[in-house]
């Protein structure tokens, strides 16, 4: 399966639109990362338990996505989107979706 950003794939013809495919993790932030990443706030530099949670939910948007463009047929999907939102009302939850169009291709 081809992932890509792009809306075309060099040197491979799109002959199929299978339709618009998502993948959506939440996923929660517990309290020891809260608190290490507040000592990383005040004393500076990146908050790595912060970085491992963002990196690992992203990574399972893109399978889950993935997973659903295969279930159509789809060879590939193109113009993939990844967007990160803070829900709850401490902010306490990460959300993260991939979006983009599962294609056939020649």
């Amino acid at each position: 399966m081809i992932l890509t950003t792009t809306p075309t794939i060099e040197g491979r013809t799109i002959i199929e639109y299978k339709g618009v495919v998502f993948g959506e993790v939440v996923a929660g932030v517990n309290f020891l990362r809260d608190f290490a990443a507040s000592i990383r706030n005040f004393v500076g530099g990146r908050s790595g338990s912060y970085e491992d949670e963002l990196i690992s939910a992203r990574a399972q948007a893109m399978r889950e996505m993935e997973d659903r463009a295969q279930k159509l047929g789809a060879d590939a999907v193109v113009g993939i989107d990844i967007d990160y939102e803070v829900l709850g009302t401490d902010n306490g939850m990460l959300m993260v979706t991939a979006s983009g169009t599962a294609v056939k291709l020649n």
